[in-house]
């Protein structure tokens, strides 16, 4: 998801007031009067409804319903904001908010989670991202709108919600979480041997400033034997605008990072990158999937058009949008979609999202026992490595007689899952079940190898 917030009531007053002022030509006259007569039979509707339907109903949540199905019917990401509402979204914004933490949006009527945040209730309870919620505590999610599905799902600290879950090849199950107050740290990063792996689980505020900070914490921490950054967006739904071409100028010496078109032709926003790469022009992995969505999108286009960075994973969640808040002067705020975004090379990822430079599924690792071929050294008489002839004193030789203490017998390390996986390829920190993890430390590694011996 994009944000950008300004203040735009006193914009809207001027324009209200030069309206009148201008003499407005026939055709714009005739809309005006069109206009007006939808709206008095919106009036008529509204009266007939707070009077006559059989269950009372509050005028302010009429107006409010009323709004948001007129923002709804424009796309999936416009919606109002109450004043509640509108204080979540800013607390959420600065890194901390209530609720389950699950990033979700509507699908054919149901809900549907983009992606679980880490170390929060949902997370922990095994919810993924593509699963669908179909009822909450019992109520039947079809035919809410997605601000009322929030609002159910959000509640006091410590209180229990049921989720009806539907998960693709799976029978439907009900999972019980409890509220939490849900605090994201949205930079995690951590040393793997000559690597940095860093983490972005979203875009608030922050987020910059914990990239830069644990990036020149890792590099000072490896030396001079630092081999370059992965890059980790998996199942990071966006956020703030401003972060993602912050964490993108982080890596980049120059050249666009994005640009936004509004709805008229002047209406284009360009944003370029500062000289001063991080890295030092080391290698950089990036790891996206289905659910990296919306500013996470933006840094994998912009290193990807300028080959700063290799993408790899699976597409990604395809939020091309840019959503703007505008208060409301102390009732809330408007969320709508003004402009769509656009990489440096132009393109608009809108509904079809980022496709890797290389295509890796998740997948397990596991160990394979090698089966036993013959060599040269299984041979008899064979030559020894210096040029002398080894002596045949008549007993087969075989690989599978050397010591125990050689370095393929190591006790082999194992995950969560029980999976053995080899000791040189698997570190402590990393789990060995994140084969996508695995394969981009190996990438990276390769490349670097490649750019030394290209040095030397």
């Amino acid at each position: 998801m994009f944000m950008r917030s300004k203040s735009m009531s006193r914009l809207l007053s001027m324009g209200a007031v030069l309206g009148f002022m201008l003499a407005p030509t026939a055709p714009v006259l005739a809309a005006s009067a069109e206009t007006y007569e939808q709206l008095n039979l919106f009036g008529d509707i509204f009266e007939r409804v707070r009077n006559d339907h059989v269950v009372e109903s509050k005028d302010n949540e009429l107006v409010e319903a009323a709004i948001n199905g007129m923002l709804s019917s424009l796309d999936p990401h416009s919606s109002f904001l109450n004043a509640d509402a509108y204080r979540e979204m800013q607390v959420q914004t600065r890194g901390e908010f209530g609720g389950l933490g699950i990033e979700v949006t509507m699908e054919n009527g149901v809900v549907k989670v983009v992606t679980p945040i880490d170390d929060t209730p949902a997370a922990k309870a095994g919810i993924q991202s593509g699963d669908y919620i179909t009822h909450l505590d019992g109520k039947q999610v079809m035919g809410m709108n997605l601000r009322e599905a929030v609002d159910l799902m959000r509640g006091p600290v410590n209180t229990d919600i049921k989720l009806s879950v539907v998960r693709e090849g799976k029978e439907p199950f009900d999972v019980v979480l409890k509220r939490a107050v849900i605090t994201v740290q949205s930079v995690r990063a951590r040393r793997e041997k000559d690597v940095a792996y860093i983490r972005i689980t979203a875009f608030n505020e922050h987020t910059n400033d914990g990239v830069v900070e644990n990036l020149t914490k890792l590099k000072k921490e490896i030396g001079a034997n630092f081999q370059g950054v992965v890059l980790d967006l998996r199942n990071n739904p966006g956020g703030l605008l401003d972060q993602a071409i912050a964490v993108s100028d982080t890596f980049l010496e120059r050249g666009e990072i994005v640009s936004t078109r509004g709805r008229r032709p002047d209406d284009i926003q360009r944003f370029s990158a500062a000289k001063g790469d991080l890295t030092e022009g080391k290698p950089v992995i990036v790891i996206i999937n289905g659910g990296s969505a919306s500013a996470s999108e933006i840094v994998a286009g912009a290193l990807q058009d300028h080959r700063r960075g290799i993408v790899l994973g699976t597409t990604s969640f395809g939020k091309g949008s840019v959503q703007t808040i505008i208060p409301l002067g102390g009732k809330g705020a408007l969320r709508m979609t003004t402009a769509r975004y656009f990489t440096p090379s132009g393109r608009s990822i809108q509904a079809t999202g980022i496709e890797p430079d290389i295509k890796v599924e998740q997948a397990k690792l596991e160990v394979v026992e090698p089966q036993r071929l013959r060599s040269e050294a299984d041979l008899p008489s064979h030559l020894e490595g210096g040029g002398a002839k080894k002596p045949d004193d008549g007993k087969p030789q075989s690989r599978d007689a050397a010591p125990a203490a050689t370095p393929d017998k190591a006790p082999a390390k194992t995950g969560p899952d029980g999976a053995a996986a080899p000791a040189d390829k698997i570190s402590a920190e990393t789990p060995p079940a994140d084969y996508q993890l695995s394969y981009a430390l190996d990438l990276l590694r390769g490349m670097s190898l490649m750019a030394q011996r290209a040095v030397n």
